[in-house]
């Protein structure tokens, strides 16, 4: 190319990526091992490279320019010279374009051809030989953006972990057939931030929605060549940009908008983030950014041959966590996400994979240090899904205080319970009571549960009481992909029935499960479209699915409609009892003072269970007292908070079951708030239950009552 018109000062080595000052723009890219970078710029399409640009200043291993006549708006990439040496981790390649990894936009998305590969496909042991085809025609260009919003008064609403209900939603399944959102919004950060979405969230209770991830993603190659989408977006490449196929303006201000409307209803934004991997793949995948700037600075390596990665995630690499500059990059987009665009928490995909120092699984590794000494980071909501796909990486239970966890114990067990399997009472309790056996050891609270039946992946809701098998085939993998073991129960019959006793079972089993998680202690995490009987007809692994068979149905049959009022009130229940939600554990052993227990075990006859009573493998059935006076519970005022004494009753038996109610308190009236044989929640009769009263406890049912006769004890526990 012939030599740039453009001015080219020095410019700075920080912040790294592309900055607007107002007056021009600082260009900043990291490489340990790189010879020589070019910064190219395009024309506003994308479609025509006009300048290459070598970036001839480096400081501290960054390259950087400064062009002074440069705007916002502009579209660039780089061009990275160095050894191509895969056998010694080295994979550069000038002959293709590559992403700034601090990009705060992408224009345009992949365009699949052999040329993304850095390698030539086809020759013998092909990835050690170079491809020397341009790739720039195919690849999405970085955008130079202007940051600057009107925020005005936003602030976040700081929901307590205690009092969090989380509402997990995918941006475009959400909207994309709500007929309340204009046509041209449905699907996007826009659609999102619509009236009718917000008054709808607002309705259902939720406090915070938990967003799939909408860091700018790859469609992978095989999927789109069987007309197919990575529709769940687990394929990041590019960290700091919010994917624009979800942005009906084209403006990342789009998503920040989005964010502020929330906010003014009272609603965290939490983002579901993959910083474990990145949608360049194995050795056999495209070169796109990392790869190609610096590969063996990046990605973990496999020490004995550095060809190959390591793979702790299913996805063909890891990123290398021990490396400075990658923890940088990570935390440098974790604060752009909250103070840019004022996010209030992240979820963390196979948080593991992160807390990897060599090959174990370190909970105390650097990156969990790095977040808790960050006076930004160490105060948003961390949410780690706590396992990869690495030997030792089930790690549930073991983050460190501060971090929240997606408890897979908890999705198991109560699935198992309800699905009538034995031996489950004692597992059951602990659920019940905020898994104490995994958490309250290290000092943490109820609310490092994240509490959750169903989720993105696997079956919903209505699927997991209507198939007893998973049912891919539309995935295009002769429904090999997608958990076997996914502990469902058909109810009598496999998919799509019109035979009402089956029906009616599988309404109640929904109902049990989702009682279950909304009366358990600890954060109640749904799955968007539950509330509404949302089917994927069986499909488990639906990440590929950018169909309706992915997105809410707003349209309501019998049992939907009365499944939203119950989940509704579900949550109203939740809200209204602070026993439900308490931020301490349990003791289960007389409080001084008081001459009670917080929490007592029943038998149906109305005693306290023994340890005997938790070793009888045939039980499904279980009581439980929970004194209403939380003793050591108080609010941010320092205020003592208080309750009416309460009563849960769980029967996942097949037979009804007469369950007495205890003699203590004497004379005591129980108000029956639930009763899930019920499609709306309370008993229609509105009947009190006396002490030592049996009540009617159905088959498969969830009851809970309230003292009626002395809703607030004193603080002394007397009358």
């Amino acid at each position: 190319m012939p030599p740039s018109n453009w001015a080219i000062w020095p410019g700075s080595p920080y912040p790294l990526g592309a900055t607007w000052d107002g007056e021009g723009v600082n260009f900043a890219l990291f490489s340990e091992h790189a010879e020589k970078v070019e910064l190219c710029l395009f024309d506003p399409n994308g479609r025509r490279e006009l300048e290459r640009i070598e970036m001839r200043w480096q400081t501290d291993l960054v390259f950087h320019c400064y062009l002074p006549e440069a705007r916002p708006g502009m579209l660039y990439g780089y061009r990275v010279h160095g050894p191509y040496e895969p056998e010694a981790g080295h994979r550069f390649n000038p002959n293709k374009l590559l992403l700034d990894p601090y990009a705060k936009a992408l224009h345009g998305q992949v365009r699949w051809s052999d040329a993304l590969f850095g390698y030539r496909i086809g020759s013998s042991r092909e990835d050690l030989f170079m491809d020397r085809r341009d790739s720039a025609t195919g690849m999405p260009k970085c955008q130079v953006i202007d940051t600057a919003f009107t925020w005005g008064d936003d602030k976040p609403p700081r929901t307590p972990w205690h009092e969090t209900v989380i509402y997990e939603l995918h941006v475009k399944g959400f909207t994309a057939l709500n007929p309340h959102v204009h046509t041209a919004l449905r699907g996007t950060y826009a659609g999102l931030a619509t009236a009718p979405v917000i008054s709808y969230l607002q309705r259902l209770g939720v406090t915070a929605v938990e967003i799939m991830p909408v860091q700018a993603f790859l469609d992978d190659r095989h999927l789109v060549e069987k007309g197919l989408r990575n529709y769940w977006g687990y394929n990041t490449m590019g960290f700091f940009a919010p994917d624009m196929r979800y942005c009906a303006s084209g403006h990342v201000n789009e998503f920040k908008t989005m964010v502020k409307t929330l906010h003014t209803a009272g609603i965290e934004v939490i983002l579901d983030v993959v910083y474990n991997h990145t949608a360049e793949g194995s050795h056999l995948g495209p070169t796109l950014s990392f790869r190609g700037i610096d590969n063996s600075a990046y990605y973990r390596l496999v020490p004995e041959d550095r060809r190959y990665y390591m793979d702790y995630t299913g996805c063909g690499n890891t990123l290398n966590m021990r490396h400075p500059r990658v923890l940088q990059l990570i935390m440098d987009s974790l604060r752009y996400w909250v103070q840019e665009m004022h996010v209030d928490g992240f979820r963390f995909d196979l948080a593991s994979a992160l807390a990897r120092e060599l090959h174990e699984v370190d909970r105390l590794g650097a990156f969990f240090d790095i977040i808790h000494q960050d006076p930004v980071l160490s105060q948003v909501k961390l949410i780690a899904e706590p396992w990869d796909l690495g030997e030792g990486g089930y790690q549930v239970g073991n983050f460190p205080v501060g971090w929240t966890e997606w408890n897979g114990r908890y999705r198991d067990s109560v699935r198992a319970f309800w699905k009538g399997e034995h031996g489950l009472i004692g597992d059951m309790a602990y659920r019940l009571t905020g898994s104490s056996d995994l958490y309250e050891s290290n000092g943490r609270r109820p609310y490092a549960s994240v509490n959750f039946v169903t989720c993105h992946d696997g079956f919903t809701l209505e699927d997991l009481v209507s198939y007893n098998h998973k049912h891919n085939e539309a995935n295009g993998e002769d429904n090999r992909d997608g958990e076997n073991h996914n502990l469902s129960w058909n109810c009598g019959a496999e998919g799509a029935t019109d035979d009402k006793e089956v029906l009616d079972l599988r309404a109640r089993q929904k109902r049990n499960m989702l009682a279950t998680l909304f009366l358990s202690q600890g954060i109640p995490m749904l799955l968007a479209g539950d509330e509404r009987g949302r089917t994927q007809r069986g499909n488990n692994n639906a990440y590929c699915q950018d169909a309706p068979l992915s997105w809410v149905d707003w349209e309501l049959d019998e049992h939907a409609r009365d499944l939203m009022p119950f989940v509704q009130y579900l949550i109203r229940l939740r809200k209204n009892h602070p026993a439900l939600r308490r931020r301490h554990f349990f003791q289960g052993r007389p409080i001084m003072g008081a001459g009670v227990k917080d929490l007592a075990w029943l038998r149906p006859d109305g005693e306290e269970m023994k340890e005997e009573d938790w070793l009888q493998g045939f039980a499904r059935s279980l009581g439980m007292f929970i004194a209403g006076d939380l003793f050591e519970e108080y609010d941010e005022r320092g205020r003592r908070v208080r309750d009416a004494d309460m009563i849960l009753l769980i029967n996942a038996g097949h037979e009804p079951i007469s369950f007495r109610l205890p003699p203590e308190p004497a004379r005591t009236r129980w108000e029956v708030l639930l009763d899930t044989v019920y499609p709306r929640g309370p008993r229609p009769d509105h009947r009190m239950f006396h002490s030592h009263e049996v009540y009617p406890l159905q088959t498969r049912s969830v009851v809970l009552m309230l003292n009626a006769s002395r809703p607030v004890r004193r603080q002394n526990g007397s009358d």
